[in-house]
């Protein structure tokens, strides 16, 4: 009978004891870190297109990137495209998904966490400078950009990267009557690492993808498309995207599968 009381003793004493948060990884301190990475904004991620491409033209990669991008990692990303001359949407979704607790305005907190990539092609590659540009005005910065034969709008500088952005590199082709910029530089070298300057260049090697451009581009500024379709310039633009993103165990082989 006493073995009894003490037993039920005991387990009355146990079921009034909290369970200790060091061994559960859903308390404590990894709670902590998970509660506060679900307030974080999710990396963003925006293309800009060149020439009068269609945010829902699936022939062109940028718009396939942004979307395989949303797939591989829902939740953890916003991954989408605009239009050249949209930047303005662009800048505008930026503040909103960065506003995480919902107020209307930004904290210091809200920019300081901000992790934003921006890529584009052509005309696409100018606005996302200028884009840029308009985060630096808010001190909101930018993770890496990367720009693919650029081409200047008017009243636009693509050359030089302003000191918001952490990285950025340049991929450009010399030929026809539209090659892109040869050249980025940083506003602020301290600030700023540039990549590099890649040049490609398809003379002795013509790429086929007709059917992803222009007749114009085709016929007067092949070089122009065949940046835009080039395999070898994406795959390196997808990988310096998935670098800059949360890691997953998915990410290895979907980088490898499309290098196939």
């Amino acid at each position: 009978m006493r073995v009894a009381i003490t037993a039920l003793v005991l387990a009355i004493f146990l079921a009034a004891v909290p369970p200790s948060s060091a061994g559960d990884p859903a308390t404590g301190r990894d709670a902590s870190i998970a509660r506060h990475e679900t307030r974080r904004s999710p990396v963003i991620i925006l293309g800009f297109l060149g020439g009068f491409v269609r945010t829902d033209d699936k022939l062109h990669i940028e718009v396939q990137l942004a979307s395989r991008l949303q797939a591989d990692y829902s939740g953890l990303a916003h991954s989408e495209v605009f239009e050249n001359h949209r930047g303005y949407q662009a800048y505008a979704e930026v503040l909103q998904l960065l506003d995480s607790d919902g107020d209307g305005t930004l904290s210091d907190e809200e920019k300081h966490n901000a992790r934003i990539i921006l890529y584009g092609h052509s005309w696409g590659a100018s606005e996302l400078v200028t884009v840029a540009q308009e985060l630096q005005r808010d001190s909101i910065p930018v993770l890496l950009t990367i720009q693919v034969d650029s081409i200047a709008k008017r009243h636009e500088n693509d050359a030089v990267i302003p000191g918001n952005v952490a990285e950025a590199v340049n991929f450009y082709q010399p030929r026809s009557v539209l090659h892109g910029r040869p050249e980025i530089r940083a506003a602020d070298p301290a600030r700023t690492m540039i990549l590099g300057n890649f040049r490609f260049d398809y003379k002795d090697d013509p790429l086929a993808c007709s059917e992803k451009s222009r007749w114009l581009v085709r016929h007067f500024a092949k070089p122009h498309a065949e940046i835009e379709c080039d395999p070898a310039v994406w795959n390196r633009v997808e990988s310096l995207i998935r670098s800059k993103l949360p890691h997953l165990a998915s990410s290895v082989a979907v980088i490898a599968n499309n290098q196939k």
